[in-house]
């Protein structure tokens, strides 16, 4: 690391004084886009959500604070940035996104993946000693990470595989983080990058009982 896991937790005290009370804004949205998913309605808008996000974490936290510590951090927030536009082009501009609760073991894991990012996790890190502002709060890239893999499990395939690599790949990195920083919370979002990824490429293989073009 090129950090100390002092210097790791200071990044989020700095980010978390800086910000606040935009983080109950962030959790805000995260609900929105979970009841419009349910419902199955304004798929444009939970597209928009999901994008802002990726955005907000790659200049508000990537950009901003980390790249003080670490200078792939710059590398970070190009590519988050680039994950937000994607998900703001695909589903927004193409509309190529549409979220509706599934009752398959997509759906189920998404739930998981949702509950598991906006309450197991800050309660697990609460648990281990954590406390705010030196804690990871969502709106930050490992919780916000897990969100979108539980909302993309949610969306009526198939989903545009694109969208997955900067998710994937940053969640290999965060593993390789947690490790060393004894974040273990963050175990979770490899193992949800895992499984999500699975399951969504599974999903986006063609139909063999449906006749070729």
């Amino acid at each position: 690391m090129p950090f100390s896991r002092a210097q790791f937790f200071e990044v989020f005290r700095d980010y978390n004084q800086a910000v606040w009370p935009l983080q109950w804004l962030l959790n805000l949205l995260a609900i929105v886009a979970i009841v419009l998913a349910v419902r199955g309605q304004s798929a444009r808008l939970v597209s928009a959500i999901l994008g802002g996000f990726w955005i907000w974490m790659g200049i508000a936290y990537h950009l901003s604070f980390f790249a003080r510590v670490n200078r792939a951090a710059v590398v970070f927030g190009v590519l988050f940035i680039t994950e937000g536009l994607l998900l703001l082009w695909i589903g927004v501009a193409r509309r190529r996104l549409h979220f509706r609760v599934r009752t398959d073991s997509s759906g189920a894991l998404g739930l998981t993946l949702i509950t598991y990012a906006m309450l197991l996790y800050p309660a697990l890190g609460y648990v281990i000693g954590r406390r705010y502002p030196d804690t990871p709060t969502f709106g930050l890239p490992c919780p916000t990470t897990i969100f979108t893999f539980g909302l993309l499990l949610w969306t009526v395939p198939p989903v545009p595989l694109r969208l997955l690599a900067i998710p994937a790949a940053w969640s290999l990195i965060g593993f390789s983080a947690a490790r060393s920083l004894s974040m273990t919370e963050d175990y979770g979002l490899l193992i949800a990058a895992i499984l999500a990824t699975t399951l969504l490429v599974y999903r986006a293989r063609p139909d063999p009982a449906e006749p070729a073009s």
